[in-house]
């Protein structure tokens, strides 16, 4: 009797939570980078998407213009994230509170004043690359 081979399907179901994973450590990666350097880090975009691409890659998610979206919309979202997490952090160390209790008691209107007070031309720059680099490798 022949022995038995292990199917050759992959499974495709770990590569939200790899994402999920990637894009947590990523925000919190970024968080402490811009809370030492006392900036906000735009450069972090690009490390951001590199995350991004390659935890869906690593998770056999399938190449094209799909994966490509999802990291794109991944490193969207965690810039969004890491700008409110940073000006909450910054306001919140004044306040006495720590970074999530800051974070949800900080509104939208506040967070964009805040961080479009803080950020820079190349940050922004550095932005707009992270999503070119997203779009690029996560294809």
């Amino acid at each position: 009797m022949p022995p038995k081979t292990a199917s050759a399907s992959t499974s495709h179901w770990l590569w939200p939570l790899l994402l999920l994973l990637g894009c947590a450590t990523a925000l919190i990666a970024w968080l402490l980078v811009a809370l030492s350097l006392n900036q906000q880090a735009g450069w972090m975009a690009i490390v951001v998407a590199l995350e991004s691409a390659f935890m869906l890659r690593l998770g056999t998610f399938r190449p094209g213009a799909t994966r490509a979206v999802i990291a794109m919309a991944a490193t969207l979202l965690v810039i969004l994230c890491a700008q409110w997490a940073i000006a909450s952090a910054q306001l919140g160390f004044v306040m006495g509170l720590d970074v999530l209790a800051s974070s949800l008691r900080m509104g939208p209107r506040l967070a964009w004043l805040l961080s479009s007070m803080a950020n820079g031309w190349f940050d922004v720059v550095c932005w707009a690359l992270g999503l070119g680099v997203a779009w690029v490798v996560g294809r």
